[in-house]
């Protein structure tokens, strides 16, 4: 890779457009880029990073547009570069936001990439062809030209020493970082996670299948129960060797056991089985004895007990006949018998009814009372005609009272009108004279809010004015101090310079070599150099009392342009507030507020006064419409008043007559329909009851007759033989069940297999039964047992079984599990076996760093003039880190190696910019052997003396001797004078500018 020209539009610190040509600059084949800090030499390089890869180093995406640069001058980059032999022009354009074209405000302006190719025609002229105009098409293109990616482009062309130095003194963590991303060999920490995971998951399988031996033994041992013993050890979790062939031997020999177990309960069950069934036997033959016996028994207690009822029998026999015979004569009797109910009926009803009769129709015969009663019903009819008139009365009475109320409330709408309407002129001037004093507040608050708005302004600026001057006191102070500190390290500076101006000889006496021709002079031979002084002050402490002095100086402006400022500010506020204290504008402020603040509360009043003045006027419209309409509605209601009461007087007169004693004369005429009623009720009773006389009469000759033809003496006794066909049913059905129990005790007492059973002692069933519960227990339990033994031996055998199967899973996964962790342990240095605990990664990269460290040790050896030897160590680290990325370096003045962190900071920069020259060139090997053939080298110099320094850029001329184009980034004024080409960047307020500086230039 080698660049040609770059050109910078509004990028970063550079406002402006500018271009730096690479060809000329690297013309000697060395360069500097130099320039006070902050002014941008880092940015260059981020825009060739830029432009090859469309993002700058890092995260500085954000930094890529200039804050100086014009609102219309878009961020761009050029870059003009030959990549493995083709000459390319590459445009970028970031994202951004700019001025719109047409109207106001901004719009966004989308990223854009532009790769062009020089290509030269037949005819020999050459020009640029577009190649692509697509991001990522550009990138791919880019990428595979360098052979390399952003980080690595980075870290092998830009040498950031401070970087390098870190790597030089990291531990192996650290510097496994940094070359794992140089080389990209995360491929190989993927294998060592995959490793790991694959070691996981077979170790997660490996437990499951440990897990459901386990559970399946405990299943066996749960099934076994206590009472099955074996002299194997059952598996543990703790013993994984028992899990296989151990466990499985154990469950067969418990298997076995349960089998015997369960033959001997087969045998024991057969045995009970027998033994139930001879007690079953006895027990029956026991209960049949015990059966007979008590039927016997019973016929003969209920037979005994029949008989004790024959004279109850015989009475029932005699009256199923006497009713029998008296049920022959039942219609008459029967008729007899209703005859005297309806009699005693008649004459209750009569009785009844000539209770409620008035005194005077108590004694009236049947003919009588009906003439009474039409003579009653007449004046009720007469009465029933003036019922309406009492409603009318109860109407005329409502509506009068209704006439009344009207009347009242007329003239009390009256009334409240007018004593309205007196007192509406007094509240009319009241709300009048209010409505004015919240005019008058109105127009004060506007004065007092015009003034305070002024007040306020001034109170602000007095306080800038205060707060200024305060800090003009304190910048002045600061001022006086930033001078006095000016001078001090300005004479210091002047004393330091001249010391150092007097002992110059010794300053460069003390660089004189035997052998080595002196600056000065020429000399090989130095026979008297100059001597340094005590306390003889170096360069280095010159330009230290140098920088210290502009640091003062520059803070004396820094002090001076802050007071001017102060100043103006205060003058200002000063101009706004006038002389006057805060206090009194504050107290002046508070006054203005006070009565700002009562006017408006005064002048508030206005909307409510207007209100009301508006609601009485309304109020008084509605009085008078009110007052006018009560007078005419009072009127008549009067008149309607009057009417209403001669009619009612009128009516009252005339039903008072005809209510008489009564409240009204409803109730006069339904008395006297009450007593017609009672008087025709009583008519017809008396003639009910004639009536039924004569029908008794009868009925009880023709029963009397019937009774004596059935052979009864009186009818008074056929009566009561008489049954109904219900009880007659009843008495023939007892008498039938009796003679029936006694056949049927009878037949069982002449049973003879019950007499032979009866004979027989008693039969002791309890004793039987009692045998042939505890047979029956027995047999429960030894079938139980033997049930017990048949599915713990199912059990078993199934269980035995499914830990055969697993055992059989468990076996493959064990060693599968034992090979995985093998490998796991030993890519991450685990492994008991391994020699040191290095990680595969870290093994590879070690290769690296061997070949780094040895393209390393060609540059450090010109550089330390063969001092310092760097190698590679795969020690173990300490407390058990990881190993494999050691450095060590070996001092060949004392022979013994030491650690990379022991060095000073002169030996660290050229250490670790050997480090970064070596990694440079493995990572192109790496890369496909393209060359760089330019390379940035960053900051470090610094910490060498003059003859390292020399050294260095010895190194580096022998860079530029293979081709090669090295840009040093430096402070050092020294290289100013050893480098001819310099690109010297400037900072201003208005941004960064580059100026091509060379030595025949200045």
């Amino acid at each position: 890779m080698r660049l040609h020209t770059l050109r910078l539009q509004a990028f970063g610190p550079f406002a402006g457009t500018h271009t730096i040509d690479f060809d000329a600059l690297s013309a000697d084949g060395l360069f500097l880029l130099h320039g006070d800090t902050g002014a941008g030499k880092s940015t260059i390089f981020a825009a060739i990073c830029f432009a090859l890869y469309g993002k700058p180093p890092g995260d500085r995406d954000l930094l890529l547009r200039s804050h100086h640069a014009p609102a219309g001058l878009l961020t761009e980059v050029t870059l003009e570069v030959t990549l493995a032999g083709r000459r390319l022009r590459i445009d970028r354009i970031p994202a951004q936001m700019r001025p719109k074209r047409s109207g106001e405000g901004e719009t966004s302006q989308k990223a854009e990439t532009r790769l062009s190719e020089w290509a030269v025609d037949a005819d020999g002229q050459g020009r640029w062809e577009p190649s692509s105009k697509s991001h990522q098409e550009a990138a791919v293109e880019v990428t595979d030209l360098l052979g390399m990616s952003r980080d690595q482009f980075c870290q092998v062309v830009l040498l950031p020493q401070n970087e390098f130095t870190k790597f030089l003194h990291a531990d192996a963590h650290g510097r496994r970082e940094l070359l794992g991303k140089l080389f990209r060999t995360g491929r190989f920490s993927f294998i060592e996670r995959w490793l790991n995971d694959h070691s996981r998951t077979t170790e997660k399988n490996r437990d499951a299948a440990r897990a459901d031996v386990l559970r399946l033994a405990e299943r066996i041992h749960q099934a076994a129960g206590p009472d099955l013993t074996t002299e194997y050890t059952a598996p543990t979790p703790d013993d994984p060797h028992t899990l296989t062939e151990p466990a499985r031997a154990w469950a067969q020999d418990l298997l076995h056991v349960s089998h015997t177990d369960h033959a001997r309960t087969l045998q024991a069950a057969t045995t009970a089985k027998e033994n139930l069934v001879r007690q079953q036997t006895f027990e029956a033959a026991a209960r049949e004895l015990h059966q007979q016996q008590t039927i016997y028994i019973s016929a003969r207690q209920q037979l005994d007990l029949l008989q004790e009822q024959t004279p109850h029998q015989d009475t029932l026999i005699q009256r199923r006949d006497q009713a029998r015979r008296a049920q022959r004569a039942a219609p008459l009797l029967h008729a007899a018998d209703t005859a005297a109910d309806d009699h005693t009926r008649a004459q209750s009803v009569e009785r009844t009814a000539r209770e409620h009769l008035l005194p005077e129709h108590k004694d009236l015969d049947a003919s009588r009372l009906e003439a009474a009663e039409h003579r009653l019903r007449a004046e009720a009819a007469v009465l029933t005609a003036l019922i309406p008139e009492e409603d009318t009365v109860h109407r005329l009475t409502a509506e009068l009272k209704r006439t009344d109320a009207e009347r009242q409330d007329f003239a009390t709408q009256q009334r409240t009108a007018q004593d309205w309407l007196e007192a509406e002129p007094a509240r009319r001037g009241t709300l009048e004279a209010r409505r004015e004093a919240a005019r008058q507040a109105e127009e004060e608050s506007r004065r007092h809010q015009t003034a305070l708005d002024g007040l306020k302004t001034r109170l602000e600026a007095a306080k800038r004015r205060d707060t200024h001057l305060a800090k003009v006191t304190k910048a002045e102070q600061q001022l006086a101090d930033a001078e006095a500190v000016t001078g001090q390290t300005g004479q210091d500076y002047l004393t330091i310079r001249r010391q150092r101006t007097e002992g110059m000889a010794a300053e460069l006496a003390a660089t004189l070599t035997d052998g080595t021709p002196c600056l000065v002079c020429g000399s090989c031979t130095h026979p008297a150099p100059a001597a340094p002084q005590d306390g003889q002050p170096t360069r280095q402490d010159e330009q230290d009392a140098e920088a210290l002095h502009e640091q003062a100086k520059a803070t004396q402006e820094a002090a001076a342009a802050v007071l001017h400022e102060l100043r103006e500010q205060a003058a200002t506020a000063t101009g706004e507030a006038g002389d006057t204290p805060l206090t009194d504008l504050q107290t002046q402020h508070t006054t203005l507020t006070t009565e700002l603040t009562d006017a408006l509360d005064r002048a508030a009043d206005q909307g409510t006064i207007q209100e009301e003045l508006h609601t009485l006027d309304g109020e008084h419209t509605a009085q008078t419409q009110q007052h006018s309409t009560a007078t005419a509605g009072l009127s008549a209601r009067n008149t309607h008043y009057d009417t209403l009461t001669q009619q009612l007087t009128e009516l009252t007169a005339k039903l008072t007559a005809a209510r008489a004693t009564y409240p009204t004369v409803a109730a006069h005429a339904d008395d006297l329909t009450r007593t017609a009623d009672r008087l025709k009720e009583t008519a017809e009773a008396s003639r009910s009851l004639a009536t039924a006389v004569q029908t008794l009469t009868h009925r009880t000759d023709q029963a009397t007759q019937a009774a004596k033809d059935q052979g009864f003496d009186t009818l008074a006794l056929a009566q009561q033989a008489l049954l109904s066909d219900e009880d007659l049913r009843t008495i023939e059905e007892e008498i039938t069940q009796w003679r029936e129990a006694c056949a049927a005790h009878t037949a069982v007492l002449d049973n003879p297999a019950l007499q032979q059973a009866a004979a027989q002692p008693s039969a002791d069933l309890d004793a039987a039964t009692a045998a042939r519960a505890a047979a029956d227990d027995q047999h429960a339990e030894a079938a139980a047992a033997t049930n017990a033994a048949h599915t713990r031996s199912q059990a078993l055998t199934a269980l035995t079984t499914d830990l055969g199967t697993a055992i059989q899973r468990l076996q493959p996964l064990e060693q599968v599990h034992l090979t995985a962790r093998h490998l796991a342990e030993l890519v991450t240095g685990n492994s008991p076996s391994a020699r040191v605990r290095m990680q595969l990664e870290a093994y590879v990269l070690a290769a690296r760093l061997e070949e780094v460290v040895t393209a390393a040790n060609t540059r450090l050896h010109i550089m330390s003039e063969g001092r310092y030897t760097l190698s590679h160590s795969d020690h173990q680290a300490a407390r058990g880190a990881r190993s494999g990325l050691g450095l060590e370096i070996t001092d060949s003045w004392t022979g013994r190696p030491r650690k990379t962190d022991t060095l000073s900071g002169g030996e660290s920069f050229f250490a670790s910019l050997s480090l970064a020259l070596g990694l440079a060139d493995v990572v192109t090997h790496e890369a496909g052997g393209n060359p760089l053939d330019t390379l940035f080298i960053d900051e470090g110099f610094g910490t060498l003396d003059e003859d390292t320094l020399h050294k260095v850029l010895d190194v580096l001329d022998s860079l530029r001797a293979h081709d090669r184009t090295v840009g040093v980034i430096s402070h050092v004024p020294e290289l100013r004078r050893r480098i001819t080409h310099r690109l010297h960047v400037r900072k201003s307020p208005a941004g960064s500018t580059l100026a091509h500086l060379t030595e025949a230039a200045e």
